[in-house]
């Protein structure tokens, strides 16, 4: 047995700017370990990662694999030192099939021999558990059978060494064990493998060790047999924390606040997106969506925002039809309704613009002359940095050099201040770290308790059954039913989600 670690990072210290990134980091991680790392936003994780696949350069310190330091000037540099890394949005051409996406960049090149391909393929497939239809385009694939297709990639290339980030972010919970069963295979081969995060019950359950970091620094590194979630998230931020979503208690409207009846949507292709989509939505409650990425979330929300357009059906906000309206009209018609896409910066902010202007831009049609209050502008982009804790230079900072939390954090500063009867919030704690996503579930208790109906779209089934008083769940455009989450456990989730009843029929 060796007498070191098979990777080794010492005193890594990197900047950008003004910004310290990462402050003297240690990570040692062994062969047949699965080590994970944890960390708020801006501690400095996703640099670590990227430093060990050669994205970034360190500014300071030494990386040592099996023993010998190396140093990295690109990606290519760390997959010849046998480090692969799979993103949370994957890198694979949707046009191309698996086996194609497989060969693209290796060693080998593009043009290989289709039969050979399959073969070295299906023998690593057959090696450590991974099933793939080598000749399955990319656009036909589920979520799941995309990460294997990039897992599959990397260990095609050699990778000995591989980085997950956020690996589970989209998957049922069936698909996060069939990653958990494949990744102990991985380990039981002698790879190493770094994971990251933010659900702690992950954790604990894959891991065999985990390294916290907190303000570009590491904490500690902890065996996770001997460990708390309550502990893990404490030496997260630095001090005592909860860990339970609330669910509040209201009495919710005895009418519908919304009501949506036979919704269809197809694409430019006349591809069915929503099909028969029916359900009511209640002041002084939260309704969440549950699905599978691509189910047809982003189609129900833009619909009913006013942004896209419906082939049929109807939706009635208090009784009057408001669909086929633009957001003008319906802000004009006395409707306050509040949406928090899940394209942050494509969508909801302006990427170039800063806080103060991005802050006032829901405001810019009720100003009664050519020019806006930007003092009234200043004071209110000031209030939403403080009450959500934006970390931020000022409030003229450039929206897209924030954190992807912190822009979380300014859109849904904005659209909370709105006072909206309906709020609309697609995935509105992806990316946030704990403390900050618990901030959110409290806002979103708030709202409810204010009377506002709350339509959720969310992808931590567990934040989904604690937080919601009902979940509508989706499943490739339709509805598999409404559930009461107070009787419904995580795998009947997932098996709806993936277009099966409590008792296993698949859905026609």
């Amino acid at each position: 047995m060796s007498d070191h670690a098979y990777i080794e990072l010492k005193n890594i210290c990197k900047s950008f700017g003004s910004v310290v990134a990462n402050r003297d980091v240690c990570l040692s991680v062994n062969k047949g370990e699965i080590h994970a790392l944890l960390g708020e936003n801006g501690s400095g994780k996703s640099t670590l990662v990227n430093m060990l696949a050669g994205i970034y350069s360190p500014d300071g310190g030494e990386i040592f694999i099996d023993g010998k330091p190396v140093y990295f000037s690109s990606p290519r540099d760390a997959i010849e030192q046998g480090i692969g890394m799979v993103h949370q949005h994957f890198k694979l051409v949707d046009v191309m099939t698996a086996k194609e996406n497989i060969a693209a960049g290796s060693k080998t090149g593009f043009f290989v021999r289709g039969k050979t391909l399959s073969g070295e393929i299906a023998a690593i497939g057959q090696r450590y558990g991974l099933v793939v239809n080598p000749d399955k385009k990319v656009y036909n694939m589920s979520v799941g059978e995309k990460q294997t297709v990039e897992i599959l990639k990397m260990l095609y290339r050699g990778a000995r060494i591989l980085i997950l980030d956020e690996p589970t972010a989209v998957l049922t919970p069936q698909e996060i064990q069939t990653l958990f069963d494949i990744l102990r295979n991985m380990k039981n081969e002698g790879c190493a493998i770094i994971i990251i995060t933010h659900k702690l019950n992950e954790v604990l359950e894959i891991s065999d060790r985990v390294t916290i970091l907190r303000k570009g620094e590491s904490v500690s590194t902890l065996e996770t047999a001997g460990v708390s979630p309550l502990e893990l998230a404490e030496q997260m931020v630095g001090r005592a924390i909860k860990l339970e979503v609330e669910r509040t208690e209201t009495q919710k409207t005895a009418e519908p606040l919304l009501r949506v009846e036979g919704l269809e949507a197809r694409d430019e292709e006349n591809v069915k997106l929503l099909s028969d989509m029916s359900f009511d939505l209640y002041g002084g409650e939260i309704l969440g969506v549950a699905g599978i990425a691509g189910s047809g979330q982003k189609e129900l929300c833009e619909i009913v925002a006013g942004l896209c357009k419906a082939t049929a059906g109807s939706v009635r906000f208090m009784g009057e039809e408001i669909l086929g309206m633009t957001p003008g009209k319906i802000i004009r018609k006395g409707i306050s309704m509040s949406f928090i896409p899940e394209d942050r910066l494509g969508m909801g902010l302006v990427a170039g613009m800063n806080i103060v202007d991005n802050v006032m831009l829901k405001n810019y049609h009720a100003s009664p002359g050519l020019f806006m209050d930007r003092a009234a502008g200043k004071k209110l982009a000031e209030k939403i940095v403080k009450r959500f804790d934006i970390s931020t230079p000022s409030v003229f900072h450039i929206v897209k050099k924030l954190s992807g939390g912190n822009i979380q954090k300014v859109l849904l500063g904005r659209e909370v201040d709105m006072n909206p009867h309906l709020l609309i919030t697609a995935y509105p704690v992806r990316g946030l770290d704990i403390g900050a996503s618990y901030n959110i579930y409290d806002v979103l208790n708030e709202q409810k308790r204010s009377g506002v109906g709350v339509l959720f779209i969310g992808e931590d089934l567990d934040v989904l059954l604690q937080l919601c008083d009902r979940i509508l769940v989706l499943h490739a455009g339709r509805s598999m039913g409404i559930v009461d989450p107070r009787v419904t456990s995580k795998e009947e989730l997932g098996l709806m989600m993936l277009g099966r009843g409590r008792e296993g029929e698949a859905y026609a």
